[in-house]
């Protein structure tokens, strides 16, 4: 076997020198694999909500033109990675191969199933086949294949759960991690796009980590997710409006504040132009965290700097240590969230 670089380097076509992520073009040759390269038997495509939302509506909510235009994707640069949105997703798949050089050093064997939690922005993939687009959870089972890198992280299926309800939430674990390392005891937190698969699991984490001496804020979009989030009863406070017009949402929110703000704002949508209120809503010194990949950083500085705001603002890394074992103890802990996201994504 050929020798690989531990970040995946020896895939990149172009330019030369870049990391697979920011590449234009990668090799998705599944014939031979490197000696550092783990082959996976690829089921289901989990894709970035910003990512597919953005597809869909560029092809008219057509399923075939949506496989075309993901096909499209992958023949030119070996990889899933939305030229608009510049995101990816996940997969759910089948260890097939292992490289002689992490025999012995991984805890995976051939015939284990596993979710893949590297971006598909940088995993080296193979689409044979497009076989059913689930439009209404962002997943795309397909057959074909894909590489996991030596840096590469994943997680096993559980065996206490079905492998699309773990798919889902494995999806977006770093979210309410993440939200577990921010949130302080008496904390009051705002969740944007709270309804959503996200913003549910980082409500409960959000309300756990605050405690009883906290106040968890849930903003939604559609008056559905809205009554839905309401009676999960993760937060104290439920309201629906549009995140991209602040300024009435700066009023709703000072009123239940009593003018205090938030200590931690969390991003959790997948549209455009939701960066402001994020920033309004934050108190100065406090935490916004952009988990929405359909976030634009530059509207993001600028419009602080442009409010005379002071707040720590955090890209939205979807890796943080133990996130997904912080994710899937939530479906356990949680008996009301088990049940919708069983009913919405299993």
């Amino acid at each position: 076997m050929k020798k690989g670089n531990k970040y995946g380097i020896h895939r990149v076509i172009e330019p030369l020198g870049v990391l697979p992520q920011p590449a234009n073009k990668i090799d998705n040759n599944m014939d031979e694999i490197y000696d550092n390269e783990i082959l996976i038997d690829v089921q289901t495509l989990n894709i970035d909500s910003a990512s597919f939302t953005q597809i869909e509506e560029q092809a008219g909510g057509d399923k075939e033109k949506i496989a075309q235009i993901m096909l499209d994707i992958v023949a030119k640069q070996g990889k899933h990675r939305n030229p608009v949105t510049g995101s990816g997703g996940m997969l759910l798949g089948t260890v097939e191969k292992i490289g002689d050089a992490l025999k012995g050093k991984t805890d995976l064997k051939v015939g284990d199933k596993i979710a893949t939690l590297v971006s598909l922005s940088l995993t080296p993939l193979r689409i044979d086949k497009i076989k059913e687009i689930r439009p209404d959870i962002d997943q795309v089972d397909i057959n074909g294949k894909a590489i996991l890198f030596e840096s590469g992280i994943y997680a096993k299926i559980p065996k206490d759960m079905p492998e699309t309800l773990a798919l889902s939430a494995l999806d977006v674990a770093g979210a309410p991690a993440q939200t577990a390392k921010l949130v302080k005891p008496g904390d009051t937190v705002l969740i944007i796009g709270a309804g959503g698969k996200s913003g549910m699991l980082c409500c409960y984490e959000a309300k756990k980590r605050a405690g009883v001496t906290g106040t968890v804020i849930g903003l939604c979009h559609s008056e559905k997710s809205t009554k839905r989030l309401q009676e999960l009863n993760l937060c104290d406070y439920v309201f629906a409006a549009d995140a991209t017009q602040p300024v009435p949402i700066l009023e709703k929110l000072e009123e239940i504040t009593k003018g205090q703000l938030c200590d931690v704002t969390i991003n959790n949508v997948n549209i455009t132009d939701t960066e402001m209120i994020s920033i309004l809503a934050t108190k100065d010194n406090g935490i916004v965290y952009f988990f929405s990949m359909a976030t634009s950083f530059t509207k993001a500085a600028l419009g602080a700097e442009g409010v005379g705001k002071d707040v720590n603002m955090i890209v939205g890394n979807g890796y943080t240590k133990g996130h997904a074992e912080i994710t899937l103890q939530i479906l356990r802990e949680s008996e009301v969230l088990r049940k919708v996201f069983t009913e919405l994504y299993a």
